[in-house]
């Protein structure tokens, strides 16, 4: 296997499993949600070994340093290892996620943790059937 010196950046997004697949990466740096070295740059622009990065997906940001290229999509244990994130963006991110978490309880949102079963759809359809009328 050839190693790699450079690397196109929504391919390494997607790699790096920082989105799901390549089109979400190239919309996500088309529509200036990641930066490269500072700049708004272009989902073609090659990536390097040590390049800067920062990305916003929804109310969060990651402030990464590139450690390393991978041509294929690997398991998540391997993606971490090819970035590098500052201490203070993580430790910004986890405050948003307990305020979040907090916030969340406070205002009463249930944690859902399934999917709907046969007898909530039920409760659901008919809540929106009164809605309706």
């Amino acid at each position: 296997m050839q190693e790699l010196t450079a690397q196109r950046l929504d391919k390494w997004l997607w790699a790096a499993r920082f989105y799901k697949t390549r089109q979400l990466a190239q919309e996500a740096v088309a529509g200036g949600k990641v930066h490269l070295n500072g700049q708004r740059t272009k989902p073609s622009k090659e990536v390097k070994v040590g390049d800067q990065l920062v990305i916003h997906i929804e109310h969060y940001s990651w402030e990464l340093c590139i450690l390393g290229l991978n041509p294929q999509r690997r398991p998540a244990e391997e993606a971490r290892q090819l970035y590098a994130e500052s201490p203070d963006s993580h430790a910004k991110r986890q405050t948003l996620i307990t305020e979040h978490k907090a916030q969340n309880a406070l205002l009463g949102y249930p944690q859902r943790s399934h999917k709907p079963n046969k007898k909530d759809r039920r409760l659901i359809h008919r809540f929106v059937q009164k809605q309706s009328e």
